[in-house]
């Protein structure tokens, strides 16, 4: 393999960077050559665009208390896992 070449970790890795559109031009031409062959990875980015959308939609206003509970809950040792 080439070491200029992108794996599927550091692809997940980037994913933000490149939907955000913050990957250098290097950078993005590798992730674009890995999505081009990597099946897994084009399905893995298909998922984060469809969550990001419908978690975009998502308001507070309109969140049940019961599922801001569950959010809150989920997310609030986050920080100390990582």
């Amino acid at each position: 393999m080439n070491p200029k070449e992108l794996v599927c970790r550091e692809f997940v890795e980037l994913v933000s960077d490149y939907l955000e559109d913050a990957l250098s031009p290097a950078d993005k031409a590798r992730f674009e050559k890995h999505l081009r062959e990597c099946d897994g990875c084009e399905r893995y980015l298909d998922q984060m665009r469809i969550t990001i959308e419908s978690v975009g939609s998502l308001s507070v206003e309109k969140m049940q208390p019961e599922t801001m509970d569950e959010f809150l809950h989920a997310f609030r040792d986050w920080h100390s896992e990582s």
